[in-house]
């Protein structure tokens, strides 16, 4: 669902130019994903002066705003100014100022592992209960992002993922219920396997579940893998 702010009653509702009112019934139709400038011109074929000097005079009278789109950040991303950004532009909280978070991910992988240590065997709805009574955080974390982070987790072979059998250790989890317990840890002179995605941002990436070729994130755009595959 939209997350949608009280309209600004001091927002001017006429006064719009033909190409002001139909690039601004454009952006609003995006509701809270926006659109890029460049799509703008696109859809409604008008000329780029035209484009550009009606985004200006929509800024002025605050009826959009521009926004921070944290995959095309060199990129003019505009919105209505009665919509919030959805999590997929700003990245949710799992982002700081644009950038990913990597010291607040750490602290949620890290917040996780010891639960799951302190618990045996915990499921997501286990663990997103236990920070939630904690209020470690100074955000709170969704169910969800608590999947995606048992996923990096995943990834990294810290843990693995069973299905409840519901008897002895699952005895306390509902029968084919996903749940998680600590890896072991390899024997004496046996080297600790290392999962491929270790070595690469997408390892410790909490949005790699909606990560796809053709999606907002996606593997071509990303800063973080390009400057990877630079290295």
């Amino acid at each position: 669902m939209s997350k949608r702010k009280r309209p600004d009653s001091t927002a001017p509702a006429h006064g719009l130019t033909e190409h002001e009112k139909t690039i601004h019934d454009l952006i609003k139709s995006k509701q809270d994903m926006g659109i890029f400038s460049q799509d703008i011109k696109r859809e409604t074929k008008l000329l780029p002066n035209i484009v550009t000097k009606s985004l200006k005079s929509l800024l002025a009278k605050n009826m959009i705003k521009e926004v921070q789109n944290v995959q095309h950040k060199a990129r003019k991303h505009y919105m209505a100014s009665d919509f919030e950004p959805s999590a997929e532009i700003t990245g949710g909280s799992w982002y700081h100022e644009g950038a990913l978070d990597k010291t607040f991910i750490d602290l949620v992988r890290k917040t996780c592992l010891s639960y799951i240590s302190s618990l045996k065997i915990a499921t997501v709805e286990m663990i997103y209960d236990a920070i939630k009574r904690s209020k470690l955080f100074h955000v709170e974390c969704s169910q969800e992002q608590i999947a995606e982070i048992l996923r990096t987790l995943e990834l990294d072979n810290q843990i693995v993922e069973f299905r409840s059998t519901g008897c002895g250790e699952f005895a306390a989890i509902p029968i084919r219920r996903v749940c998680y317990k600590i890896a072991k840890k390899p024997g004496p002179g046996k080297e600790p396997k290392v999962s491929p995605m270790a070595s690469i941002p997408c390892g410790i990436c909490p949005r790699i579940s909606y990560c796809s070729p053709d999606g907002i994130i996606n593997p071509i755009t990303c800063e973080y893998y390009n400057k990877f595959l630079d290295f």
